[in-house]
């Protein structure tokens, strides 16, 4: 299957694409909302909630804004090469859970956000300058 033809397949198929796949699919991170389905020989991620999709969604585009410096970036416009984004989405992720409870393990991203929306409270709220110095810690060490 050509490029194309993929996208097309993928854009008919799923409408609701998880934002943080690569760390779902890499086992860097777990989700209970998250579906996994096969198009044309390669594994995609969806999400079966609409409420926790918008919040990941959020929080990765709020991921990308703090990472901007610790990526050597001076603003992310459009796809990170694969390294840059998994360091931003499974260290983003990891130092966020390390920030909750001292462990480095995200077993559900969406119980994740949940949990640190009651500690932090808004999205824009969370200590991001912790969580992306904990993400090139913990990332780097994996």
């Amino acid at each position: 299957m050509d490029e194309a033809a993929y996208r097309q397949a993928l854009t008919t198929s799923i409408s609701r694409y998880c934002p943080f796949e690569k760390s779902v699919l890499t086992n860097c991170a777990s989700c209970s909302k998250a579906e996994k389905h096969n198009i044309a020989e390669r594994e995609i991620v969806a999400c079966n909630n609409a409420e926790a999709l918008e919040r990941c969604i959020a929080l990765r585009d709020l991921l990308r804004h703090n990472f901007t410096f610790a990526l050597g970036k001076l603003h992310i416009d459009g796809p990170l090469p694969h390294a840059q984004e998994m360091r931003m989405q499974c260290g983003g992720l990891r130092g966020l859970q390390f920030t909750l409870d001292g462990n480095d393990k995200v077993s559900d991203v969406a119980a994740l956000l949940v949990m640190a929306q009651h500690k932090f409270g808004e999205l824009v709220d969370f200590p991001y300058a912790q969580i992306v110095r904990l993400a090139n810690t913990l990332y780097k060490a994996r």
